[in-house]
This record gives C-alpha cells, sequence and structure tokens, in this order.
C-alpha cells in the first residue's frame, strides 16, 4: 500500500484498520507520531489539530528515487515546518494583552493568572500581558481598582501618576479626575511617583492631586472601601457633589430647588442598589424632601 496515501489518511485521522495496521508497520510511524506530539505539546492547546498533508506539502519538497519516496527526509522536513511554527507561536504569543473596560455603574472581578483577584470599579480600564506574567506581574490602570495580591514577586499597578508596588497584601487605587489615591489595608505598599516614594503600612493612605508637588498621608480606619459594599461615602462634602455621585450612580437627573445661596455640606452615606433609600439617606439629615418626576429627581426644602 502506497506510504504516501497512509500519511495522507493518518494526518486526516481516516485511517481503516486495516491500513492503520499497514501505517504501524511502517518503518519510520513511531516517529511520525512523535513530532505531531512535540508539536502539540507546544501548541498551548489541547485541541491542537493537525495541519493537512496538503498544508505540509506546500513547505516540503519530497525526494523521490527508483524504490519509492525518501521517507526520512519527509520526516525531518516535517519536523522543521513544525519547529518553524513554534518560533511563529512563540513570537505571537509574547504579548497576549488582556484589557477589561467597565461602564457607569458596572464593576468586574478579574481573576489574574496567580489567583490574585481584582475588583474593577466603574469606568475604568485594566490590562496586563499574560504571557509574560510568570515573570513580570505588571499592570495599567486607569479609573479605580481594588487588589488582594497573592504572595509572589513584586506587583507593580502603573497609572499615569505614579507606580504603586508590593509583593502581596490588599489596597484600593483611584488615578482619575486628576486625583491618584492609594490606601493600604493589609500588609506594605511602596507608592513612587516622580522621583518620590512614600510607604504606606496598613490603615494609612496618600492622596496627589494634579498640581501638587507633594501629596498628603492620612490614616484609614476602614477595613475596605465602601464601593465595594455598593455604598457612598462622604465627609463633610458639598451636596452638588452628593447629588453628582447619586445621578452617576443611578443614572439619573437630580435637580436641587432652593431658594437659598447656603452651601449645604452632606455627612453620610447611600447605597447603590435601591433609589428611594438613597435619596432617604441623604434629604432626612438635611430637612430636605424629593420626588421622582419623569425620570428626574427633584429635592426642595422641608419648608416649601
Amino acid at each position: 500500500m502506497d506510504n504516501e496515501y497512509l500519511i495522507k489518511k493518518w494526518l486526516s485521522d481516516e485511517l481503516s484498520e486495516a491500513e492503520e495496521a499497514s501505517f504501524k508497520a511502517m518503518d519510520d510511524a513511531e516517529l511520525y507520531e512523535e513530532i505531531i506530539q512535540e508539536a502539540q505539546h507546544y501548541s498551548g492547546e489541547d485541541h491542537a489539530k493537525v495541519v493537512s498533508f496538503e498544508e505540509l506539502d506546500k513547505h516540503l519538497t519530497t525526494e523521490k528515487n527508483n524504490s519509492g519516496t525518501n521517507w526520512m527526509t519527509v520526516a525531518m522536513r516535517i519536523a522543521a515546518v513544525f519547529v518553524v511554527g513554534l518560533a511563529l507561536f512563540t513570537v505571537f504569543n509574547q504579548n497576549n494583552i488582556q484589557s477589561f473596560n467597565t461602564e457607569l455603574a458596572q464593576t468586574e472581578t478579574i481573576t489574574l493568572p496567580d489567583n490574585s483577584i481584582v475588583n474593577l470599579n466603574e469606568l475604568s480600564r485594566l490590562e496586563y500581558n499574560a504571557s509574560k506574567w510568570n515573570q513580570k506581574r505588571t499592570i495599567d490602570l486607569t479609573g479605580e481598582a481594588f487588589f488582594d495580591v497573592e504572595k509572589g514577586k513584586r506587583f507593580e499597578v502603573i497609572t499615569e501618576f505614579g507606580i504603586v508596588s508590593v509583593l502581596g497584601t490588599e489596597f484600593n487605587v483611584i488615578s482619575k479626575d486628576g486625583m491618584f489615591k492609594v490606601s493600604c489595608y493589609e500588609g506594605l505598599v511602596g507608592v513612587s511617583y516622580g522621583n518620590k516614594e512614600v510607604k504606606l503600612p496598613a490603615g494609612t493612605e496618600f492622596t496627589l492631586e494634579t498640581g501638587d508637588d507633594d501629596g498628603v498621608k492620612n490614616d484609614i480606619t476602614i477595613s475596605e472601601p465602601n464601593w465595594l459594599k455598593n455604598m457612598s461615602v462622604f465627609d463633610n462634602a458639598r451636596l452638588d457633589a452628593v447629588l453628582a455621585e447619586l445621578g452617576k450612580q443611578y443614572n439619573v437627573k437630580v435637580k436641587h430647588l432652593s431658594n437659598t445661596d447656603t452651601i449645604i455640606n452632606f455627612t453620610g452615606a447611600f447605597e447603590h442598589n435601591n433609589l428611594e433609600n438613597a435619596l432617604k439617606s441623604i434629604t432626612q439629615p438635611l430637612n430636605l424632601t424629593f420626588s421622582i418626576e419623569n425620570d428626574q429627581v427633584i429635592l426642595r426644602n422641608a419648608k416649601n
């Protein structure tokens, strides 16, 4: 039975029992099978598909003599084709970039290759190179994210303002709207910005705003960011800023009808999963009333 015919049917997995017996009886059958098995290992996929004889034949020039094909030459050329394929596979997978983006009022939980966990807050972007993760644990971040990092090699979060470096810890990073804030909840965090560096032990945070040469380091008392609990928390914040956050979280327009120019500040919190409860949390301490009219929230002074 013609050997070339047998190899073609073997490559396409179409051998009958009799043909398979003839194929296995060939002198170089074990070599062909070993080449294919090794090529599949390099592919990185359990379901790697063996190429057809015709595809291989584009790269091979078979040599024949009076007694038939020089099958060892064919086998060596098949091996050469797979070596080239492996090189191409390596080149094209050196930059396996994984990207994640969140929309308004959307969060996402991401498990990294080392089982570190990232909670990505709304309107944020995270990116890392999965192919090089074992050599370099580096993430690019725009927006806000909370990190629970497995211990191991240095873990870096790169932002437009600076770099956050840890070995294994829990921390939150904000890099948006002209503000850079790093809060450490467990372990020790290093923050590099410009030519300066600050160390943050657990229970401290660092804030840097656009235009500032030096940031501010403060203590924190909470165990995790409030946004992970679906809460927005404020400490003596202007009411217009609170209402802007409410509108963003619930995707509604909020208008405060007031007959005074008095600046109102708010200390407290509102939840993200119930608009009426959130409005009560804001209005009751400030002696305001609210109504929802045509998909718009209207706030009024209680005396009106």
